[in-house]
This record gives C-alpha cells, structure tokens and sequence, in this order.
C-alpha cells in the first residue's frame, strides 16, 4: 500500500513538473514571437515528413517577409474579406461565427467553418492540423496568449508568412514567386484576392491554375474588399 502510495505521488509530481514546463514555455514561446520571424511550424515538419513517407523530394518554399515593407496592403485586406471579416475587432474568437457554425451543424446543414485568423495562427504556428477537443482546447489556449502578448498587426504579420499557400509551399511571398513570378510587394488585388480564395484548401485548389469556382470566390473576395475599405491597424 505504502509502494502504491508513493508512487502516485511521484506521479502527481512529474505531471505537476510537466505542466508547469508547458506553461512556462509556451508563454517564453509567444513572447519571443513577438519579435521574431518564425521559420518553422510543426505543420511544415508534417508535409516534409509525408514527403519523405512516400518517397517524394522535399518540397519546402517560404521566405519570411516584413509585412509592410514586404507585403502589398490589399493581401491582408483579401484575407480579412474572406476569412475573418470581424478580425480587428474580435479578441480572438468570433462567436457570432461559432454560434451560426454549431446551428447548421445541428441542422444537418454544410459546415461553416468558425476560426478567426488569430486561431488559425496559434494552429499553425505552435500545434498540427486535425480536430479533437484536446487539440481545440490547446488552440484556444495559444489564441489567449497571442491575443494579449501580440497586437492584431503582429497576428496578421504571422499569419500571412507561415499560412500553407500551396503543396510545400508555405506564406504569401513563397506563393506570390511560385504561382505569380513576383514577390509579395507587388502582387495586384486580383492576385491577392485569389491567394485569399485558396486557403480553406490550398492542397486544393490552385492560385495557379484556378478553377471556375476559384474565379467566382476571387470575385466575391474583390467585392468584399471593396466593401471593407480600408483596414485601420
């Protein structure tokens, strides 16, 4: 009884001592981002490792950019349109969105996706792709700190260089050479706008070689770009 005993406490110990790492780290983690580029995601690690699954060469483009210097304004403005319109006003959750996604999703209706741009950021910078409340709950987590370490500048800063653009590709500058034959600086509003059109699905579908459904969603994303204005940081 007594061995028993002892060894729940050690392991009350070791997962006190493993959380309180996590913590730490991962607050360090989105500190430091702040400031600094981010090179890698653990879904780049994934792809190369899919690749590498099925005897593929590994295919890893993206080049960090400075988004004002780097980026023309209307991409963060296409991705607004498209993804998160309420994004510079929400504080990281759009409940709104999630209220109208859990309706349709009770109703049998198609399902409304609900993530913001913040959360999709804290996805793809610090966790993997897939579902699961474990891995939701730690999106939610990582949304909190970026949300109150981070500006909404910084976010969309971030979202836009490690976002998967493409198959291997990874950020609008790495698309923008690939798909466009120019950087992210002087890329048009049509060029933007169809980028921003790919991302539900960008192993999908091409800024390449769009499809009749890629022009309309470009289209629909210019309207509503017309329509935003403006983004006020």
């Amino acid at each position: 009884m007594d061995r028993v005993v002892f060894v729940l406490k050690n392991i009350r110990r070791a997962v006190r001592w493993m959380l309180i790492l996590f913590f730490v780290t991962s607050i360090l983690a989105v500190f430091a981002y702040k400031w600094l580029p981010v090179q890698i995601t653990p879904l780049m690690v994934i792809r190369c490792c899919q690749q590498m699954g099925r005897g593929e060469k590994i295919r890893l483009k993206h080049h960090w950019v400075d988004m004002d210097k780097g980026m023309v304004a209307d991409m963060p403005l296409a991705v607004v349109a498209s993804e998160d319109q309420r994004f510079l006003t929400h504080n990281g959750f759009d409940f709104d969105a999630i209220s109208k996604a859990w309706e349709e999703r009770q109703s049998g209706k198609r399902k409304r996706g609900a993530s913001t741009i913040s959360q999709q950021t804290a996805k793809n910078v610090f966790l993997w792709p897939g579902g699961g409340w474990f891995r939701k709950g730690l999106e939610a987590y990582f949304t909190m700190l970026i949300e109150l370490m981070w500006d909404k500048h910084r976010i969309m800063e971030v979202y836009l260089n490690v976002i998967e653009t493409g198959d291997g590709i990874y950020g609008v500058d790495a698309v923008a050479w690939q798909n466009f034959g120019r950087g992210a600086d002087r890329l048009t509003r049509a060029n933007c706008a169809l980028i921003a059109a790919t991302l539900p699905n960008p192993l999908r579908y091409s800024s390449k070689n769009p499809s009749r459904y890629m022009l309309k969603r470009q289209t629909q994303i210019m309207r509503q770009m017309r329509n935003l204005g403006k983004l006020e940081w």
